[in-house]
């Protein structure tokens, strides 16, 4: 408690004595009383006070509201005093009346030195953090503010307690689901200063679905319309993914990226653009920026370009970009975020150069940016942001860097001068009178030379007109002329830049250099003298700018050798001095800067001197160069031995290379061709696999009719005695032989049975108009059946119904003439005796005969059509079997058909084969007759066969004589 005593006695104008000790007697009143009514009014009273007596307020009651807070929590009011005085305790955000300037700083050590006691029991944060929980508006509210204000005075402490605390960070994140937009968008506030520099909450916020609720805060505000929430939003946003891969990888994966193309929809009307509308878009332009930042892991930085190419969000960015009426600050932002979206991303940078202005006729969006870099009435911003955007889009992109240099030969110029190209904007520039446009594009030409060697050698192509009359001059002799005439130092450190890249690792291009008698002793004499500090990143440029001439030397010219260079350099610099001077370039405070980012971002045109990418090529050549002007001539030819060898490697290298390049192509093709194979080969295989079923199948066949027959062995025994006698495949002629003979029986049979099946369905077809006498006798029947019997059955059937409906209304009529004689016998009753009586009962009593015998014969009649009716039913199931007995015979007889000219076709290839024997048999007698020994005649075995035969035909005609 001494400082607050010390600052209490220090104090110029201090409280009155009867303040002190009513805050005095206000905290007796808050530690003493029993009645929560009176503890009440005593707070609320320190709250009216706070402001006023803070320090007073603070040293002597904050022990007390503290354990108004522990002890009083049923109390939503008096806790909500409690928390607001606190935070008047605790905050420095004062009104401006009540702050005086020689106050300001012991002000925030207040607030600071408040903190540190009220965290210092870290019980009172977890506290705070369970009164997060209340619904209670005057509750939630204060407790928000106080622990925001906590944040403020002690961020890291407070971060800590938070983050062990039990279900801390998720406690907070429920107040971006509150429905109050007051208590929703002070949770917002403290979330940033929670999340400000501490990686593990940042993850924690972005797991709790922070993006998806701050990203639906921002659509429901209406995005880049929006008020000052969206602001806070975004500024949480960045919070919680800069520098933070993790999240910057979830916010990908979520598909966040997507959600964010609506906020650059900004519409074709672009005047009259609010200061918030400026903050927001600006907010959310850095917030692109920060998942393509270059210090992100590459592999990241890529999905995140890929992902906004795909979604549209470049799209948009670059409909933005070519828009009228879009202010210079956002205009710049846009172009920054747009390089770094394309930087080293091949599809983006494609996309980039086909995008045209708006303009007529329209021209490529990349000139135009061109034209807006060399126009020195432009913002120097401006410019800046479009050299960015220009090194971006040639960054590890070699079709874009031909494409700007083709631009500058000779065969692609327009001869018309109807339209300006990129080259020819960058020749303007480079050749202007404002030297910031010298600097520009000089670095953007340099950067299309950059790690290729092709275009460095095309560019010694390109011809300058300087002037009527004179011969052109190459765009190597015009860089050089313009550097000898003591040109402005930022011109001549951009030209240099641009020489250093243009020659290094291009020994052509030295050579074109030193062709050039003016241009080493130029270098020499610029090293040599004692100039001004401003010029000492001039000479050491001049001293790289040698140095590479000496290390990329081929010893192509005479006069120009290492050695000669070397020795040049030691007679009139001095090795020691050489060195010293080109370590003024890493020496120097622009050097640093340019090398720690890409972009480049400079306070005033005048501190523009190096470029990002040039300052790694110093790095790599400064120490080289060294080695190189020390060597000595032996060192030089060593090394050229050395170079030439790993040359030759390189080359065999090479060579192999393309040779696997090749074989890679042809294994490729090979691999097609293998796949294409192998499909071909499983169709083949199930063709393969069915025609082997199937020949099983006939195989199958012809051994069942090989046994049904009964006669495979007849000829064996005669041709295997003829093959013996020969003395020539007994087994394999004798086989086939009896193979021959077993189809001509198998085919005589088959006919017979075809013959047999074809009377069979003859007779089945005349049966039903012949009264089906085959069909009588099969089921013994006497009915006929057939399509006339059906219709006479169907006559007699028709007739008897008839007769029945004629019965039936003679039937009705007698009826009716008995009940009216019933009628008339109940309505006038007659006496029985008598004739009349007995005349009217005979009546009666013979109608009631006829009646009873047409009811008989009704009735027989309709047991008699019943019995034609099943008559008829059993002849249709007859006709139908026999329908489906010829189908079948027919099926048997196409089968068989098929049968047969199958075994023609076998018998044919059967004879073929025997036919392939004979004449090997011949072959064979030929042999035999040329070594000298006895063969019979072919007329005598033919005799033999035939009476064999002859025999074999007798013995078959006479078993079917049997």
């Amino acid at each position: 408690m001494n400082f607050l005593r010390g600052v209490m006695g220090g104090q110029s104008s201090g409280p009155q004595p009867s303040g002190a000790e009513t805050i005095q007697k206000l905290c007796d009143r808050v530690a003493s009383s029993t009645l929560l009514d009176d503890r009440r009014d005593a707070v609320r009273a320190l709250k009216s006070l706070s402001k006023k007596y803070r320090l007073e307020v603070g040293v002597q009651a904050m022990p007390h509201l503290i354990h108004v807070l522990q002890t009083d929590r049923s109390d939503s009011e008096i806790i909500g005093y409690a928390l607001d005085t606190l935070y008047n305790i605790i905050s420095n955000d004062l009104e401006e009346e009540e702050q005086e300037e020689n106050s300001q700083k012991q002000t925030e050590d207040l607030g600071s030195k408040f903190t540190e006691l009220f965290i210092k029991q870290q019980d009172n944060v977890t506290l705070l953090l369970t009164y997060l929980e209340e619904f209670d508006f005057h509750v939630r509210w204060p407790g928000v503010k106080l622990l925001t204000v906590l944040l403020k005075q002690q961020g890291p402490p407070v971060q800590q307690i938070i983050l062990v605390s039990p279900m801390g960070v998720s406690r907070l994140m429920d107040l971006l689901a509150d429905s109050r937009e007051v208590i929703r968008n002070d949770g917002v506030l403290l979330l940033q200063q929670l999340t400000k520099s501490n990686a593990a909450i940042q993850k924690i916020v972005a797991f709790e679905n922070a993006f998806e609720r701050l990203l639906d805060i921002i659509t429901d505000e209406g995005n880049s319309d929006g008020g000052i929430v969206v602001e806070d939003c975004l500024l949480l946003l960045q919070n919680l993914l800069k520098n933070n891969n993790s999240n910057q990888n979830f916010f990908k994966e979520g598909s966040y990226i997507q959600r964010m193309k609506p906020w650059f929809e900004v519409g074709d009307d672009n005047s009259g653009w609010s200061a918030q509308k400026v903050t927001n878009l600006h907010l959310m332009l850095q917030l692109v920026r920060v998942l393509v930042s270059p210090t992100n892991p590459p592999g990241a930085t890529s999905s995140c370009q890929r992902a906004m190419f795909h979604c549209g969000l470049l799209q948009q960015l670059c409909i933005i970009l070519m828009a009228t009426g879009v202010p210079a600050d956002i205009l710049t932002e846009t172009i920054n975020t747009v390089s770094e979206v394309i930087r080293g991303c091949q599809m983006n940078q494609d996309y980039f150069a086909s995008v045209n202005a708006p303009s007529n006729p329209p021209r490529p969006a990349i000139v135009v940016l061109l034209m807006s870099m060399v126009n020195e009435r432009q913002p120097f911003v401006l410019r800046c942001a479009v050299l960015y955007c220009f090194q971006c889009f040639l960054y590890k992109n070699e079709k874009g860097q031909g494409e700007i240099v083709s631009t500058l030969l000779p065969s692609t110029i327009d001869a018309t001068g109807n339209s300006v190209s990129a080259g020819q904007l960058l020749c303007a520039g480079l050749f202007s009178t404002d030297s910031l446009s010298n600097w520009c594009a000089a670095v953007a030409l340099a950067h299309a030379l950059q790690e290729n060697a092709t275009l460095k050698e095309q560019l010694l192509r390109v011809q300058l007109a300087t002037s009527i009359g004179n011969p052109p001059v190459s765009l190597l002799q015009q860089c050089t002329n313009i550097l000898s005439q003591g040109s402005k130092v930022q011109t001549r450190v951009g030209l240099l830049m641009l020489l250093c890249t243009w020659l290094s690792n291009c020994p052509i291009a030295v050579t074109h250099f030193l062709h050039n008698s003016a241009n080493v002793p130029f270098l020499t004499g610029q090293i040599a003298e004692n100039l001004g500090e401003e010029e000492h990143l001039v000479q050491g440029l001049c001293a790289l700018l040698l140095g590479i001439s000496i290390y990329y030397n081929d010893n192509s010219l005479e006069n120009y050798k290492k050695e000669k260079l070397k020795q040049l350099i030691e007679k009139r610099i001095g090795k020691e001095n050489f060195v010293e001077k080109l370590g003024f370039i890493s020496k120097h405070e622009f050097y640093s800067r340019a090398a720690q980012r890409p972009q480049p971002s400079f306070s005033s045109p005048d501190h523009m001197m190096f470029d990002h990418e040039f300052t790694k090529l110093v790095k790599e050549l400064e120490g080289i160069i060294t080695k190189a002007v020390y060597k000595s001539s032996e060192e030089d030819k060593q090394e050229e031995e050395v170079k030439k060898s790993l040359e030759q490697h390189d080359n065999i290298v090479t060579r192999y290379k393309s040779i696997i390049r090749v074989q890679d192509q042809e294994l490729e093709e090979l691999k097609k061709q293998v796949e294409s194979i192998k499909a071909q080969n499983e169709q083949l295989q199930t063709t393969v696999t069915q025609q082997m079923s199937q020949i099983q199948q006939h195989k199958d066949q012809y051994n069942l009719l090989k046994v049904q027959l009964g006669k495979d062995n007849q000829h064996h025994s005669s041709h295997g005695d003829v093959a013996q006698m020969n003395g020539v495949q007994p087994e394999e002629i004798s086989k086939l032989h009896g193979e021959i003979e077993a189809w001509k029986h198998k085919l005589e049979l088959l006919q017979e049975q075809l013959k047999e099946r074809d009377s069979l369905i003859e007779s089945l077809k005349l049966s039903p108009a012949a009264g089906g006498t085959t069909t009588e006798q099969s089921s013994q029947t006497n009915k006929p059946s057939g399509p006339e019997v059906d219709r006479e059955l169907y006559k007699e059937v028709e007739t008897l119904r008839a007769q029945i409906q004629s019965q039936s209304t003679d039937i009705i009529k007698l009826q009716s003439e008995k009940q009216e004689l019933l009628q008339k016998l109940s309505i006038t009753p007659v006496p029985v005796s008598g004739d009349n009586g007995t005349v009217m009962v005979a009546k009666t009593a013979d109608l009631e005969r006829r009646l009873s015998t047409l009811l008989q014969e009704n009735k027989e009649l309709k047991n008699e059509i019943a019995a034609h009716g099943e008559e008829k039913a059993s002849l249709k199931q007859q006709l139908d079997s026999s329908n489906s007995t010829v189908a079948i015979l027919q099926n048997e007889k196409s089968k068989l058909q098929k049968e047969v000219a199958e075994s023609k076709k076998e018998q044919d290839d059967l004879l073929v084969l025997l036919a392939d024997q004979d004449q090997k048999i011949i072959a064979l007698k030929d042999k035999l007759k040329e070594l000298g020994e006895p063969v019979e005649d072919d007329d005598e075995l033919e005799s033999g066969d035939q009476g064999e035969e002859d025999e074999g035909d007798d013995e078959e005609d006479d078993e079917e004589d049997n």
